[in-house]
């Protein structure tokens, strides 16, 4: 077992990465893609959080989350919405009773600085292009690009070459 410790900052920035178990193609069908809106919706109803940005991709998805001040428990609430997403989708059930849709496990970083949440907005909004899945952000229609295109944070060309500072965040 890894000694991995996670940083649990009260009311902290987070960006996240999920993954699909055995990266199956779970959010590849539109309807997985609403059910799993619900699940967050759900989720936020019971234990409040910021959905600030988000891409899902067929097998894995991105999120940046701001936390309600004095809280830190992502981990409780992505549980949870792991679990509402699970109980809306059949699936094969592994030996231990849990559900073969996530891998057990997610990546998270908390953000830094201003700096720190632009790169990981950019990483967000490009992995789409990144993974083949469009040429450009505003094609992939899981995505909250167009949001940001509204808001004036980008411009609906933005990404059609890549961005130079999701290159050296890191790799999947």
């Amino acid at each position: 077992m890894s000694n991995y410790r996670r940083l649990y900052i009260p009311g902290g920035t987070y960006f996240f990465t999920l993954v699909s178990y055995r990266r199956q193609a779970i959010f590849a069908d539109e309807q997985r893609v609403i059910l799993l809106r619900q699940a967050f919706r759900e989720v936020k109803n019971k234990r409040p959080f910021e959905l600030l940005a988000a891409v899902v991709l067929p097998d894995h998805l991105h999120c940046l989350w701001t936390l309600p001040y004095g809280d830190a428990d992502f981990s409780t609430r992505w549980q949870m919405v792991k679990t509402a997403f699970s109980r809306r989708v059949p699936s094969e059930v592994k030996a231990n009773g849990s559900k073969m849709l996530w891998q057990p496990r997610f990546y998270e970083h908390c953000l830094r600085c201003a700096n720190d949440f632009h790169k990981h907005l950019d990483y967000i909004h490009y992995n789409p292009v990144k993974h083949g899945l469009a040429t450009k952000p505003g094609e992939w229609p899981y995505s909250s690009f167009r949001r940001f295109v509204n808001l004036g944070w980008y411009t609906s060309n933005w990404g059609e070459m890549a961005p130079s500072d999701v290159d050296d965040l890191f790799h999947e």
